[in-house]
């Protein structure tokens, strides 16, 4: 998610869940091949397995900055057809790629020839007024040519005009069952399902008819939620993180940071939902949105959020009994 998942938001991200897949923030070919590079892909080790995002429409320029991405290590490129914000449409790329899917095709193919890790395509169901079914079914059959296996399908139609990026993850309606379809009509590649999937238990459902799922706000916004993913979803049997060892693993990383100039609120930012809907979820929220804003802010803002918190909020996991008398918040 653009401006949401930098690596100091994977690296806690990782600490939840070991092994679901982790996506960098959508990162134009151009700004890989012109800019700073160190800057836009450094990522902690902790991280992988962790895809790499990239928008563009310039086959040679997209083939560069993937083969650059596998060269920093990630583990996987994705192509993004499915933003439609008007910064990206503006450079022809995003969810507007989705009327030109052999251009997509010839990018897809190009960043193959260039690499050696998979390279995937995210995508809406449709765009504008072209949302019929078969152009659906034509777009992933073009775009399968290249030797693209996977891909996800955000099941939401974009509007490039008329409606804000956060009004096009809400108001189109969302059709799981032309993700379903997809999959029927193509058995042998790789669907994953994106929007509107809140809880494991959807998930888990989904899974019943295609091949993954992607979360994005529902696990910012609740990041614990991925606790459980590990055991429930990947059936490993290694124990469920407490909150309180994710933040001390997450203070070891933020001491770090701060030791290499980096500000506390960078961090910070992203754990704030780390105790929703759980007491003082608020008061937690407050102490590290306040307390971060300093340049100076050290780890003691953190210290001081968590001694703030009810004991037990730290040290219950995912899938135990909450203690007695204690519920969650809604």
């Amino acid at each position: 998610m653009m401006d949401w998942t930098d690596r100091h938001c994977r690296f806690f991200l990782r600490q939840i869940s070991a092994r679901t897949l982790l996506y960098t923030e959508m990162i134009t070919a151009q700004a890989i091949l012109r800019g700073d590079r160190q800057r836009l892909l450094a990522y902690d080790p902790a991280e992988h397995p962790v895809a790499l995002q990239l928008g563009g429409a310039d086959p040679a320029a997209l083939a560069e900055a993937a083969r650059i991405g596998e060269e920093f290590g990630y583990d996987e490129i994705n192509l993004n057809c499915g933003c439609p914000s008007d910064r990206v449409q503006s450079g022809r790329f995003g969810a507007c790629l989705m009327l030109e899917p052999e251009l997509v095709r010839d990018c897809v193919a190009a960043m193959r020839a260039a690499v050696k890790i998979p390279v995937t395509v995210k995508h809406r169901i449709g765009v504008d007024d072209v949302d019929s079914y078969d152009a659906l079914r034509h777009f992933v059959r073009v775009v399968a040519e290249s030797g693209c296996m996977s891909f996800s399908v955000h099941a939401r139609k974009a509007w490039l005009s008329g409606l804000s990026p956060k009004q096009n993850r809400e108001i189109p309606p969302l059709s799981y069952e032309t993700a379903y379809r997809l999959k029927a009509d193509f058995p042998a590649f790789e669907f994953i399902l994106n929007g509107g999937i809140r809880t494991l238990d959807d998930a888990q459902a989904h899974l019943e008819k295609l091949d993954g799922v992607m979360i994005g706000r529902a696990a910012y916004e609740n990041p614990y939620m991925l606790a459980d993913a590990d055991r429930r979803i990947f059936g490993e049997a290694t124990p469920v993180p407490s909150r309180r060892e994710i933040m001390d693993r997450v203070i070891v990383y933020a001491r770090a940071e701060l030791a290499a100039g980096n500000p506390l609120r960078h961090i910070t930012r992203h754990i704030l939902g780390l105790f929703n809907n759980l007491p003082r979820a608020r008061t937690w929220r407050r102490i590290l949105t306040e307390g971060a804003v300093p340049n100076e802010a050290g780890i003691e803002v953190i210290e001081r959020a968590l001694e703030a918190l009810p004991a037990w909020t730290l040290d219950w996991r995912a899938g135990e009994p909450l203690p007695e008398g204690e519920r969650l918040r809604a």
